[in-house]
């Protein structure tokens, strides 16, 4: 995990949020998750304090709304499906605006859509303040299994290549004056897809043959070290800790 890779997510700055050592902020995220998804649906007030809690976050990271609102669109298909519950879902009915709706599929579309939109939100806001470097150097001090850490870290050093791959045959496919047009056109792309997997697996080999060369056993060997005092995890843990009381509140009230 020596180089750097950035991504789309990833904005870059200088905020008290994107010094914060990785580990701190995933475990920060892990938690206020699991904190959102414990809260009861019927509690609508807390659901509005986690997106003011999240908020503040994105206004101390220094990320746009506009920035956040546009990556949220990765959330649409779980939107679509939570538009569906209200017209499926059995049991006591009422009327919306002429349509007969059931009662337990608008908690549920609701449930879903304030659970998921927040958690997604939380996770956008870790994106686009944590390099993918840094992401796989906190789950390798937050003890995730090694065989896991390195799996991911192979993804995003050869996601680019395979997809740079994927580029030159293209071109090369039209180059020669080949268009996919239809499904008479889908043969030539499924062997494109097939020539593509494998040159990915024997790529896979040679970097396999390459590591084992240089010493490889098994596990990677650690070049930053990633620490976090008590002042920064208290800093990050600030968020959960703040969800956790109004969940508390969501239970009692």
């Amino acid at each position: 995990m020596g180089a750097g890779h950035a991504h789309k997510l990833y904005r870059h700055g200088h905020s008290p949020v994107h010094a914060l050592p990785p580990h701190t902020k995933l475990a920060a995220v892990f938690a206020f998750v699991l904190v959102v998804v414990s809260t009861p649906r019927e509690a609508m007030w807390a659901f509005a304090v986690y997106a003011g809690l999240l908020a503040l976050v994105a206004y101390a990271a220094r990320v746009p709304a506009g920035f956040l609102l546009k990556r949220l669109l990765i959330e649409v298909p779980f939107v679509a499906f939570a538009v569906l519950l209200p017209f499926v879902a059995e049991g006591e009915r009422t009327d919306v605006l002429g349509l007969s709706l059931s009662v337990n599929g608008l908690w549920g579309a609701w449930n879903v859509l304030a659970k998921g939109t927040l958690g997604v939100a939380a996770s956008v806001l870790l994106a686009s303040t944590t390099e993918l470097r840094a992401l796989l150097l906190g789950l390798q001090r937050l003890r995730l299994p090694p065989l896991l850490v390195q799996i991911a870290s192979f993804m995003v050093r050869y996601g680019d290549v395979i997809t740079d791959e994927m580029r030159r045959m293209r071109i090369a496919r039209e180059s020669r004056g080949f268009e996919a047009r239809g499904v008479k056109h889908w043969g030539v792309l499924a062997k494109s897809a097939g020539a593509l997997f494998i040159r990915s697996y024997e790529r896979g080999e040679r970097v396999h043959l390459a590591m084992v060369s240089r010493g490889y056993a098994g596990s990677m060997p650690v070049i930053d070290e990633v620490t976090a005092n008590r002042a920064q995890w208290s800093y990050a843990l600030a968020l959960p800790s703040a969800a956790l009381v109004v969940c508390l509140l969501g239970w009692t009230l």
